[in-house]
């Protein structure tokens, strides 16, 4: 019984220090920035998207607020004048691995580190610019992940505030949710790609104001 619950006990270890990106067990990640001053960051994963994203750009251009995409690689192509307008509207890019599928966490190094720079490569051509930031598929850590990130010199961002919009959740539960996490230096993890996006961005977007905060971008925290 011992030895069962040791194993179960290892077991519970694992899962949490893999799918918890703010465990920095495996590595350690920037999901919020130590500091009193009442600023946040807003970021997007799994863009582009054709139709989603030009509306979110188009409520962060009204509102002057600044956010960091973090794309996905094999969406670049057909996409490339959306990933320049991020650029031209003031907004940081980060990679989010060119596959993005489920059995990233699974891969060799090698072909783990290929695939990361096969986004870089994708995204840079597009945007003449260096892409360093680095969000892991799903939020998942492990050693490989760790080890690649390290190689290729990459800075991991997380977040601490995960919204779930991903799991259509009522937008009065992901402002209820926003508002209960929020704090000085938080990140705040949303999806571009999901239906009415823009639409949950404006309410996050006056829910923080009213509360006091400022969004900068999210070079301006690390």
């Amino acid at each position: 019984m011992i030895i069962e619950g040791l194993i179960i006990s290892m077991i519970i270890f694992l899962v949490y220090a893999s799918c918890n990106i703010r465990s920095n067990i495996y590595l350690k990640v920037f999901c919020k920035k130590q500091t009193e001053e009442k600023i946040v960051a807003v970021t997007f994963d799994d863009g582009p998207d054709p139709i989603q994203t030009p509306k979110v750009l188009q409520i962060l251009k009204e509102q002057q607020i600044p956010a960091c995409f973090f794309c996905i690689g094999h969406k670049v192509t057909g996409n490339e004048s959306l990933i320049r307008q991020i650029i031209d509207d003031g907004h940081l890019i980060g990679n989010h691995s060119f596959t993005h599928t489920g059995h990233f966490p699974l891969y060799s190094l090698s072909r783990m580190k290929k695939d990361m720079q096969a986004c870089q490569s994708a995204l840079e051509q597009v945007t003449s610019q260096k892409i360093r930031l680095f969000r892991p598929p799903f939020g998942v850590t492990n050693p490989t992940i760790a080890k690649a990130v390290r190689i290729l010199g990459y800075t991991p961002i997380g977040w601490n505030i995960r919204t779930f919009d991903t799991q259509h959740p009522s937008k009065e539960k992901v402002l209820r949710r926003i508002r209960t996490r929020l704090r000085p230096g938080s990140i705040i993890l949303l999806h571009d790609r999901m239906p009415d996006s823009d639409l949950l961005l404006k309410e996050i977007l006056n829910l923080i104001k009213e509360q006091g905060y400022t969004v900068v971008r999210l070079d301006k925290m690390l």
